[in-house]
């Protein structure tokens, strides 16, 4: 068991990721705004144009009109017989000449209004289709964060984690003890521990000296010498006493993890740690994310199990 059950890494992810979805939906939102004003502004824009459209239209219209009445003017002196005929027809000439030249301005003129106004069309619709997608990313947002909340709220509590990697523990001890032989053990910087916590004992001594935390100690020990340490610590019965009236609590022969390589009792610089050790505190903060559990009774005793 290399690592203990716990979802700190899922949590820490997931609160990642809701920051990073809560974000988005700040900065959608602040889109909406954005393009909501744009679109405003489409919105006078194309109002301004629409107006100058129509005048530029009307104008063109009535230029075009007063054209035709020119035109008209011109063929009726062209067909007079009065003395003043040539100054008329003259006359008739230049009011053509000058409506031709006006409808050509107000043509432009028409001609810009039209493709004014179908600029200012297209930029407001371009407005509006920007609102539209920012909306629709507000709404994808925070559905995201909506689903990611209830993902975080659904993770199991730490009691219900606590409860099942017990259970994974005892799994592994029942797997362990009826087959078990000092050839299941292995050393890790000295320290002699069961092959299947090697790798997780390992990384965890190394990423401590990483943080400038020296850790080591002692591990597997046979049943002799476990019977051993219960008359060194005073236990009323090597065999049957409980663990609790000895001077130092000591497991019965037969029931210590660390008879397993599963257990260790940690040092620093080569001292027992005590809860107010540098290393302890290191332990307390990291030492389940490699699986191992302290014994709440003695600061150094550390197991998969907890006990």
């Amino acid at each position: 068991m290399h690592r203990s059950l716990t979802h700190d890494t899922t949590l820490a992810t997931m609160r990642t990721t809701l920051a990073t979805h809560q974000a988005a939906v700040r900065a959608s939102n602040a889109e909406v705004a954005a393009a909501a004003k744009a679109e405003r502004g489409t919105r006078a824009v194309l109002k301004t144009a629409t107006i100058a459209d129509a005048n530029a239209q009307a104008r063109y219209t009535s230029a075009r009109k007063a054209l035709n009445t020119a035109k008209q003017g011109l063929n009726t002196v062209s067909k007079s017989k009065s003395k003043s005929r040539t100054r008329a027809i003259a006359r008739a000439k230049r009011a053509v000449t000058a409506a031709t030249k006006t409808v050509t301005v107000r043509k432009s003129q028409a001609q810009n209004a039209a493709a004014a106004l179908s600029a200012a069309g297209k930029a407001s619709r371009a407005a509006r289709a920007r609102i539209a997608k920012a909306d629709a990313a507000v709404a994808a947002e925070s559905a995201a964060v909506a689903k990611t909340q209830n993902a975080i709220t659904a993770l199991p509590t730490a009691a219900a984690l606590a409860t099942q990697a017990a259970a994974v523990s005892r799994d592994v001890v029942e797997q362990v003890r009826p087959a078990f032989k000092n050839t299941d053990t292995t050393k890790v910087y000295g320290v002699t521990v069961h092959r299947n916590i090697a790798f997780a004992f390992k990384r965890m001594i190394d990423d401590a000296k990483a943080d400038g935390v020296e850790i080591s100690g002692g591990g597997f020990r046979t049943k002799e010498r476990q019977a051993e340490l219960r008359k060194i610590n005073g236990c009323p019965d090597v065999w049957t006493a409980p663990s609790s009236s000895c001077r130092v609590p000591t497991a019965i022969p037969g029931r210590s993890l660390h008879e397993l390589g599963l257990a260790v009792d940690i040092t620093s610089g080569g001292k027992t740690i005590t809860s107010k050790s540098v290393a302890f505190k290191w332990m307390q903060a990291h030492a389940k994310e490699y699986g191992l559990i302290n014994f709440p009774a003695e600061a150094w005793h550390w197991s998969i199990s907890g006990s």
